[in-house]
């Protein structure tokens, strides 16, 4: 396929500029443009809501007829206006941050979920890259993303007559899509190469537009490439580790030379899982190359600026790979950029056999972060043997909880009620009013809930029609299309992948006591499911089918319905119509669940596990949580806690969400309900906002990350380097000398000589430490330094004083000091008395 195949046929002269406003994805989330691609194509927009195949797909004839119709050039002309000025205004980056990050931040996700029309997503990461490319757009933050260009995306959804999952995998035609071929400085289509076993693999470059924000997609379909290798990136998370390994080689590797080649020069690289690691090395070895260098002076240079952020919750899920597939696959490019195999293991992982990706990305970055607090505890915990001796408490793993882009979930009712109460630019800026609805009534809120409810209802039947209800039944047609779904009864959705950590099967533990709610007649209750159980997963796929022969229980049919081929489109409808959204992984395997964050706009609540945000978010006014106030240790429990938990589930069902819902006024408001409704949309909605997550992350960390790499310009990072293998050189020969404690009044005196081999007393922290107890929570206190022994040589006494508790419950440590690196990321060192 040549560039020239994606040349646009001539539009009509007045309106040439719909090609500019089809390619700007900014059409997925403003819905102001709605009317205009209805008005070339109704059925096609409809359909795929993809503005660039609605103008593909009109006939000359059609653009013609539009060209000299004044309403239709009116409301071009008004879109036309708004997109230019949208592009020039003034942003929160731009009146804040003084251009501090000049060179852009490059942003390496393996899946973005933009829109349904361009499916390269298979859940939360994808649907989270989406975003926070979406508003970074908003607020000015310049990113350029890298990601693949997937042929067939992730697979596509339908049950069998006995509710079993069948998979699809179209193809994604790229002429369909809307993404251009990316040109070079040359005008010529930009193309990269990574060197494989025995060849080179040439991979094509692509752009999508995210409003102020770019997405640079790669893909190996390239007529040249031998046929195995054009299908490297022919679909998302293959189950091969040799695909997975070569896709991660091309999203790295090709990534950043495609930065490279594009003459981009980014202030910070922010890798999202260990997926895209090899780019980190790539851009030490490109940094190695200009100044004449060695690898560890660059990694030292470069990890400055990057950031690592993990979304997994148990060290299984972290990519590996053995070391004869590491070996064959790598060995051809490191040998090309001059490093060896040894050097790369030994960063990820101190040099075991298996390449751990997660761990070569923690190797290669001076910062990493979970996504919501109590994942920061877990991100501690299962990157703790990387740390030696070090306690997972003092793991350095910081955390952004993550946050969705209200613009793209909120309902046209939704929008309507919040644009009247706080205007049209609310979610470009930050949000300081902690009480945007105060003056919006509860009748308001209610006829905004009915009138969401409604539609979903209605969009719910349409898709049962679509997935051949009429011949695939139980025991009622009209039940099993959606006939007797009810505009006015409390909906509860539960939607997202299938698995059994997320225990999608909880409310069946009980199916008797979930059919006495569901057949309540003064009360009624209906569930709307969706999701996909991964091809592989066979315990998710057991759930799915359970669910579906549940929903075809003469009792049940037509009260539950499962909605099939899960994706943003299905998604945007349920979290809009559904009263109550149900959370109920396992703790604390949900590293965040931004899935509950996207009903808080539309005046949703949550019933969720007190997991993930919701541990942060939860307070008894703004929704429910199971078990909540459980501490770290009490979610590391695991499964333990299912049948509690699900017992827990029921009660709040019955006592409390469902007799809320029907508790009504004089007037026929429920005015509990919407009391929580008030509270949730308040205090949680700008709160858990991707525009607070992408402004967290400029603050906290690319704005001082970029000074830090700064700071390391010139001779600096070669003094640091110097520095670590002064370190490295006198540790293993420091060593405690005498140690008096003494007990006075109510504290702990302590006296401590330590043998430092020459290295300066300022390179160096004493620190006492107890670890938490019945007396008192865990103390790290610092030692200070009193002076050397003027007869010991290279020996110096520290002291301190701490609250009193035995004395067998402190022991003293030693770690480096030095403010300009990140510790003990950067130098793990440390040595305990004990």
């Amino acid at each position: 396929m040549t560039l020239a195949a994606y040349t646009m046929r001539a539009l009509p002269a007045p309106i040439t500029g719909l090609m500019a406003l089809a390619l700007d994805l900014q059409w997925s989330w403003h819905h102001g443009s709605d009317q205009l691609w209805r008005w070339l194509e109704e059925d096609v927009w409809d359909a795929t809501h993809n503005a660039w195949l609605v103008l593909n797909s009109a006939s000359f004839e059609r653009l013609q007829q539009l060209a000299e119709d004044p309403e239709f050039l009116t409301i071009y002309q008004q879109q036309l206006s708004r997109h230019e000025a949208f592009r020039q205004s003034v942003t929160w980056y731009s009146r804040n941050c003084e251009d501090q990050l000049a060179g852009g931040v490059a942003w390496f996700c393996m899946e973005y979920g933009v829109s349904e029309s361009l499916p390269l997503y298979s859940g939360g990461l994808g649907v989270l890259a989406g975003d926070f490319l979406k508003a970074a757009s908003d607020l000015g933050v310049p990113v350029s993303a890298v990601g693949l260009l997937y042929q067939q995306g992730y697979f596509r959804q339908a049950l069998n007559a006995e509710g079993e999952q069948l998979e699809f995998h179209p193809y994604n035609d790229p002429t369909m899509l809307p993404v251009m071929p990316l040109r070079d400085n040359a005008g010529e289509w930009a193309r990269v190469e990574v060197p494989f076993p025995g060849r080179t693999v040439r991979l094509r470059a692509w752009k999508g537009q995210v409003g102020r924000c770019e997405l640079l997609l790669l893909d190996s379909n390239d007529p040249r490439n031998e046929p195995g290798d054009r299908g490297i990136t022919s679909e998302l998370y293959s189950g091969d580790p040799e695909k997975r390994l070569q896709q991660e080689m091309v999203l790295g590797i090709g990534g950043w030379r495609l930065l490279a080649l594009l003459e981009r020069n980014p202030a910070v690289c922010h890798i999202n899982e260990g997926h895209s690691a090899l780019a980190l090395v790539e851009r030490a070895s490109h940094w190695q190359q200009r100044n004449n260098s060695d690898f560890d002076t660059a990694r030292l240079a470069t990890r400055a600026t990057n950031l690592f952020t993990t979304h997994t919750s148990v060290a299984a899920g972290f990519d590996q790979f053995p070391l004869p597939l590491t070996r064959l696959y790598l060995t051809p490019w490191l040998e090309e950029i001059d490093l060896s195999l040894s050097t790369v293991l030994s960063v990820a992982n101190g040099g075991t056999d298996d390449l751990n990706m997660s761990g070569l990305a923690l190797g290669m970055s001076s910062r990493f972060n979970g996504v919501s607090q109590i994942h920061r505890h877990v991100t501690q915990s299962i990157f703790q043997p990387w740390f030696g001796r070090w306690p997972a408490a003092d793991v350095p793993a910081d955390f952004v909880t993550n946050g969705v882009h209200t613009p793209t979930w909120d309902s046209p009712e939704a929008d309507a009620l919040w644009t009247a109460a706080c205007g049209q630019d609310r979610w470009r800026q930050p949000m300081t009013d902690t009480r945007p609805l105060r003056e919006t009534s509860d009748h308001d809120l209610w006829q905004m809930r009915r009138k969401q409810r409604h539609r979903l209802v209605y969009f719910l039947r349409q898709r049962l029609q679509n997935q051949h209800c009429e011949h695939n039944y139980g025991n009622s047609q009209d039940a099993a299309c959606g006939l007797l779904l009810d505009t006015e009864s409390l909906t509860i959705g539960f939607a997202r992948r299938f698995t059994d950590y997320k225990r999608p099967d909880l409310l069946l533990a009980d199916p008797e006591r979930l059919l006495r709610l569901l057949a309540n007649r003064d009360q009624p209750l209906q569930i709307v499911l969706a999701g996909k159980a991964h091809p592989h997963d066979l315990r998710g796929k057991a759930i799915i089918k359970r669910w579906k022969q549940f929903t075809r229980r003469p009792e049940v049919e037509g009260r539950v319905v499962f909605i099939e081929d899960y994706d943003m489109a299905v998604a945007s409808e349920l979290i809009q119509g559904v009263d109550v959204w149900l959370n109920c992984p396992r703790h604390p395997w949900e590293a965040c669940g931004t899935s509950g964050m996207k009903v808080l706009v539309n005046g949703g609540l949550n019933l969720s596990q007190y997991d993930g945000w919701w541990a942060e978010a939860w307070t008894p006014d703004v929704g429910w949580a199971i078990r909540p106030g459980a501490s770290f240790e009490e979610l590391s429990q695991t499964d333990k806690h299912d049948d509690a938990d699900a017992e827990e589930l029921y009660q709040l069902l019955e006592q409390q969400v469902v007799p809320e819902f029907y508790r009504r006024n004089e007037q026929g408001l429920p005015e509990g309900w919407l009391g929580r409704v008030r509270s949730s949309m308040n205090e949680l909605t700008a709160r858990y906002s991707a525009n607070r997550m992408v402004r967290e992350y400029v603050n906290d960390f690319y704005l001082p990350m970029a000074a830090q790499g700064a700071e390391r310009e010139g001779g600096a990072v070669e003094e640091l380097v110097s520095l670590l293998e002064t370190i490295a050189r006198h540790w293993p020969r420091l060593r405690f000398g005498r140690m008096d404690i003494r007990e006075e009044g109510g504290e702990v005196h302590v006296d401590l000589d330590v043998y430092l081999d020459g290295l300066p007393p300022q390179l160096v922290a004493l620190e006492l430490v107890a670890e938490a107890s019945d007396y008192g929570p865990r103390l790290v206190e610092a030692m200070e330094l009193s002076g050397p022994l003027p007869e010991s040589g290279q020996t110096y006494r520290y002291q301190c004083s701490v609250p009193k508790r035995p004395v067998d419950h402190f022991t003293p440590r030693i770690r480096v000091q030095e403010p300009r690196l990140n510790l003990p990321l950067e130098d793990s060192h440390i040595l305990w008395l004990r």
